[in-house]
Formats: structure tokens, C-alpha cells, sequence
């Protein structure tokens, strides 16, 4: 299978500001990490499909938890939890033989059971099982064929991490850190895993703070109460002008219109389709988004697919116009937005705005009794075909997206015209994700899926 995108890992991750620790400089044990993330997650178990996913949650499960395989920046895939695979009696029969003297964070070993347990419980339809010290997983090819290549970025996903689930309700994982006290959506705290089988992290615990706002992000940072930190995509350009070190990805979220429910008619489709053309994306983009990301008419990025141009983003007010007139009734639309973000109901406006000089009828709303809501999705996988696959899921569309036997760039440039053709979702930017920090905190880098990497972060004590 062709992959898409991979080469442009490494070469699109921006860093603003200050790029690199001194070569005299030794990173130092000991310290709390002060986060604070927008997200605020009901659960820590990564297999748990009813909590949305986001970059700050994969973030928090590389801290507590492993997956067999990793992806490395050039989309290499490393050896993880797995030291090693290979087939088993079959294309589609792959071995993973675990890595030697791997413990839980409770003490227990890591073993084949445990770990065909994990993956099965976050994958419902596969076949795994144990064997001696190896987990064999066996793929169903009746409906296409499936690659190792496939195979390796589905278990290089956080959602795939492994996971032990103990009777009482508790998680453990192999990871850096352990969890000392979590109380839910408010706040976690982490402490070091001293039997960590990568050795012990550099910092001796993290403090996150949960459902916090890009404003009050900022400034908790500002005021000292914060050393790690998102960034708002209009809030890039000012921010970079401190002396903060700035790490932004390439393209990495799609921010779009879902709608809640499929269209009941051609006509209804037809109307959904004006309100996408009636979308001026270039003058958001220069004025809301202050020139972040890139306006699309694509589910994917063009850096993954290839293709994501060819789908028009311009707006066509004439167009919207005549396909409104067509129609014998237009709907009065009431748009969901997320009360916390305050770019999220400045776009809902200006969206309400646009869909006025149409002569559609937009009402922006907090509630969550949306016709159509504005959401932020972020990319799951360098796999294109993963990702339009996720993508189908979280937008809870019912099967438009079957990656078929020849995953040729020209099927999957039709299955992602079927699945907008459903008119579910209008694609309107694929924005970037970045982070900041304080200038004390080294050593912190970004993960190929866009999530922040704290597992080898130290912090610098100030010099007399």
C-alpha cells in the first residue's frame, strides 16, 4: 500500500523561539510539572470510545501508558512494549513477542495474557490471543487484505495502548509515570514510575489541570502557576513574539460543521451544500484565525493525501444563493459551539454571518440541542485511510468508508467524496496544534500524532 504523508513529518513541525538546550546543559532529576490542558477527560482509559478524543488526551496517556509499536518522526515504526513481529503461519496471523522484565506500575509483570486483553478490549472484532510470551493477532480477510504496514499504525495508536484493568476499576500501565490522585475532569496528579523498563523520568511528578480555557492557559503561564501549556491557533502569532519556545505541527485538526443527523432529502442536501459554499474561509482565516491554518473543502490535508486542493474552499455567495432558491423550505439551523472556547463562538458568528447573505438561517447557540455543531477533530493517523475511517466514526456516520483491496490514492480520493457527498460534514479548516512553555522546562518535544511528549522533560533550577 502507497503511503501518504509520512515524508512530511519532520519537515513541517515548526519551532519558534528558543530551539535547543545548550549542549552544557545536563538535564537535572527532581520537580513538579505544572500543566494545564483544555480537555477535560471523564476517564483515563484510552480504549473508552465515549470520551472525545484530543491531543491533550493522548498526551496524558503516553504518560501512564505503552502500545506495542511507536511511529517515529519520518514514520518509521519502533519497537515498543513489542521488541519484536513477525507473520504466524499466515499473511494475516502476526506474532508480537513482548519485551523481557516489563512490569505494571502496581508490580505486576507484563504478560501475553494481559496484554491480548487490553487490545481485545479496545477492539472488539479482533481475534488476539497469547502465546508463551508473544501476542498473536489474527486479521479477518474476507472483505480485503491487510498489510503489516496496516496493521502496525492501528497498534501505534493511543487508543490502543496496553492497559491493565483490575477488578476494582483501577488502570496500571508500563509507562513513565504513575497516577496519585485523580479527581475526575478537574485534576491529575502523576508521580514517577521508578520501575519504569525505559528508566526513571527526569521529573518527580506532574500536576495537570483539566477543562481550562486558552485564555486562562495563557495566563497561568504568565503568572508562574503554569509551566506547560496549549495555544489557541489566532493566539500563535502574539504569543511567538515572547520568549517562550513555541512547537507548532503541521495541519493536524480538522475544524468543521457536523451536522447531527443525516439529511432526510435531496433538497435538505442541497441546502447543506449552500451553507458550505456560503463560508468565507479566506477572511476567517486572515481575521479570526490570524493566518493559522489552511482553509479546505477536504476531510484529510493535502500533506497526507495528496489531493486535499482539488476540493474547493473558496466561498461562491452566487452559488449558495441559487441553491437556497431552489429549495421550497430552508431549515433554521441552530449551531452548538463549545461555550469554553471564545474562538470557537467568534467562528460560530461570523458562520451565522455568512449564512445570512445566503439567505440561510444560522442561530449560534451553547446548548447542546444543535442542529449542527462546530467541531474540532483531531487527525488520528498518518494511515489516510485510518484517519477517514476514525473520522467516519466520531462523526457517526454508518459505513460510506471500506478501505477496499487496491488502496490506490484514486479510491481513497472516492471514498472521501462519498463521505462528504453524505453532507454530514463541511470541512472548513485543517488547523495546526502548538504548544508552549515556560522557559525553565526542557526537554519536551512533540509526538508524531500531534500530542505533546513530557516523558523526558526536566526542569532547570535558576543559577544563583
Amino acid at each position: 500500500m502507497k503511503r501518504f504523508g509520512w515524508q512530511w513529518l519532520a519537515a513541517s513541525s515548526l519551532l519558534i523561539g528558543a530551539l535547543a538546550v545548550s549542549a552544557e546543559t545536563r538535564p537535572q532529576f527532581g520537580g513538579t510539572l505544572h500543566v494545564a490542558m483544555h480537555a477535560a477527560p471523564s476517564t483515563l482509559d484510552p480504549a473508552d470510545r465515549t470520551v472525545p478524543d484530543s491531543f491533550g488526551r493522548r498526551g496524558l496517556t503516553s504518560l501512564i501508558f505503552d502500545t506495542l509499536v511507536n511511529v517515529d518522526d519520518s514514520g518509521r515504526v519502533k519497537p515498543a512494549l513489542a521488541e519484536s513481529w513477525q507473520p504466524a503461519g499466515g499473511a494475516q496471523h502476526w506474532q508480537f513477542r513482548l519485551r523481557h522484565g516489563v512490569q505494571f506500575q502496581d508490580g505486576t509483570p507484563l504478560t501475553a495474557e494481559v496484554a491480548a486483553s487490553s487490545l481485545r478490549f479496545a477492539n472488539p472484532s479482533w481475534s488476539v490471543r497469547a502465546e508463551g510470551d508473544a501476542v498473536v493477532i489474527d486479521r479477518d480477510t474476507s472483505a480485503q487484505d491487510v498489510s503489516e504496514s496496516d496493521l502496525l499504525a492501528e497498534l501505534a495508536l493511543k487508543r490502543n495502548a496496553i492497559v491493565k484493568r483490575n477488578a476494582d476499576g483501577s488502570l496500571s500501565g508500563t509507562g513513565p509515570f504513575r497516577v496519585t490522585e485523580w479527581e475526575r475532569g478537574s485534576r491529575l496528579t502523576l508521580v514517577a514510575n521508578e520501575n519504569c523498563w525505559q528508566g526513571r523520568p527526569f521529573l518527580d511528578s506532574i500536576e495537570i489541570e483539566f477543562g481550562k480555557s486558552f485564555r486562562d492557559q495563557m495566563t497561568a503561564l504568565q503568572m508562574g502557576k503554569a509551566d506547560f501549556v496549549e495555544i489557541a491557533p489566532d493566539q500563535i502569532h502574539r504569543v511567538s513574539q515572547d520568549s517562550h519556545r513555541i512547537v507548532t505541527s503541521p495541519p493536524m485538526e480538522l475544524l468543521a460543521l457536523v451536522f447531527v443527523r443525516d439529511a432526510s432529502s435531496p433538497e435538505e442536501k442541497s441546502v447543506r451544500e449552500a451553507l458550505g459554499w456560503s463560508v468565507d474561509r479566506g477572511s476567517i482565516r486572515d481575521v479570526l484565525l490570524q493566518a493559522a491554518g489552511l482553509p479546505t473543502g477536504s476531510i484529510l490535508p493535502t500533506w497526507i493525501s495528496g489531493y486535499g486542493f482539488v476540493f474547493p474552499s473558496t466561498a461562491d455567495l452566487a452559488k449558495a444563493r441559487q441553491l437556497r432558491g431552489q429549495a421550497h423550505s430552508v431549515p433554521n439551523w441552530k449551531l452548538g459551539y463549545d461555550n469554553g472556547d471564545s474562538l470557537d463562538r467568534l467562528l460560530a458568528e461570523r458562520i451565522a454571518l455568512n449564512a445570512r447573505d445566503a439567505g440561510l438561517s444560522v442561530q449560534p447557540i451553547v446548548s447542546s440541542a444543535s442542529d449542527v455543531r462546530l467541531v474540532r477533530i483531531p487527525l488520528t493517523s498518518f494511515d489516510p485511510w485510518i484517519a477517514l475511517q476514525e473520522l467516519e466514526s466520531e462523526v457517526g456516520l454508518s459505513g460510506p468508508v471500506a478501505a477496499p483491496k487496491a488502496e490506490s490514492v484514486e479510491n481513497l480520493y472516492a471514498a472521501e467524496q462519498s463521505l462528504l457527498a453524505t453532507r454530514r460534514v463541511i470541512p472548513l479548516f485543517h488547523l495546526p496544534v502548538s504548544y508552549t512553555s515556560a522557559v525553565g522546562l526542557k526537554g519536551w518535544t512533540l509526538q508524531p500524532d500531534g500530542a505533546w511528549d513530557l516523558s523526558n522533560a526536566w526542569l532547570e533550577t535558576a543559577k544563583p
